[in-house]
């Protein structure tokens, strides 16, 4: 992996947008910056770069939103969670480059027909909260997404959205789920050869960058429409999911 200025001309943008998501957009659209690093990097570098960046902004965006959460909530979903990190890292074993690409791309598509879904009311809220049963089981696929492409949202969303919890409280719940799965996710990859000393590197240099994307986020939580938002990380995630999939079957 090259520091190079093709890298950080990708980077620097991702890591940017993972924390406005991270700081104020609910994280579930944070994973983006994972497809478009995997267009210059091989898939575990492009997942191994950002899961310190991602714990970091973890913890920059526990602060202003510290104790606003569902704690019965989170705690179901992260208990979920660990089987779904066991089988991604069983997969990791076993599988290769191409298969990774291929499943960061069809995650990433996933996510976005997901969106559309509930935006054109083909997928309705559930009229109940989703019991502890239905949110574990939430938990394992996203702890699986996350563990392979850091994209536990959607799984995450369909929970939290059905226990009809305000702006703030959904966000500060995704907050604390997710600064937890990427806890659980650390030593699995350190174990697996995931992390490198470039990323290491790499990761030194980005730190203010995602400090800065957090603070963004944190910010236009309160004045930026998600609708705007949402527009972008859709055309995004479809230009890079589609390129993965397509480098991965050619």
């Amino acid at each position: 992996m090259a520091l190079d200025l093709t890298f950080f001309a990708f980077a620097i943008p991702a890591v940017i947008f993972a924390g406005i998501s991270k700081g104020g957009f609910g994280s579930g659209a944070a994973f983006a910056a994972t497809p478009l690093l995997a267009l210059i990097l091989e898939p575990g570098q492009a997942i191994g770069l950002m899961l310190p960046l991602l714990m970091l902004m973890d913890v920059t965006a526990l602060k202003p939103y510290w104790k606003k959460w569902d704690g019965a909530a989170a705690l179901v979903f992260i208990l979920g969670a660990v089987p779904g990190v066991l089988i991604g890292t069983m997969l990791y074993r076993f599988a290769n480059a191409d298969l990774f690409r291929l499943l960061i791309g069809g995650v990433a598509i996933g996510f976005v027909l997901f969106q559309l879904a509930r935006r054109f009311r083909w997928l309705r809220p559930a009229k109940a909260p989703m019991g502890q049963l239905g949110g574990a089981i939430a938990g394992v696929v996203g702890g699986f997404t996350s563990f392979v492409s850091h994209a536990g949202g959607p799984p995450a969303a369909v929970f939290l959205l059905s226990r009809q919890l305000d702006k703030t409280t959904y966000q500060a719940t995704t907050v604390l789920m997710f600064w937890a799965i990427n806890l659980m996710k650390f030593i699995p990859y350190a174990f697996l050869g995931i992390f490198s000393w470039e990323t290491v590197k790499a990761d030194v240099i980005l730190t203010p960058v995602a400090v800065i994307g957090v603070w963004l986020g944190v910010k236009l939580h309160r004045i930026m429409p998600e609708q705007l938002y949402f527009l972008v990380t859709y055309a995004l995630l479809t230009v890079t999911g589609s390129k993965l999939i397509w480098d991965a079957l050619v």
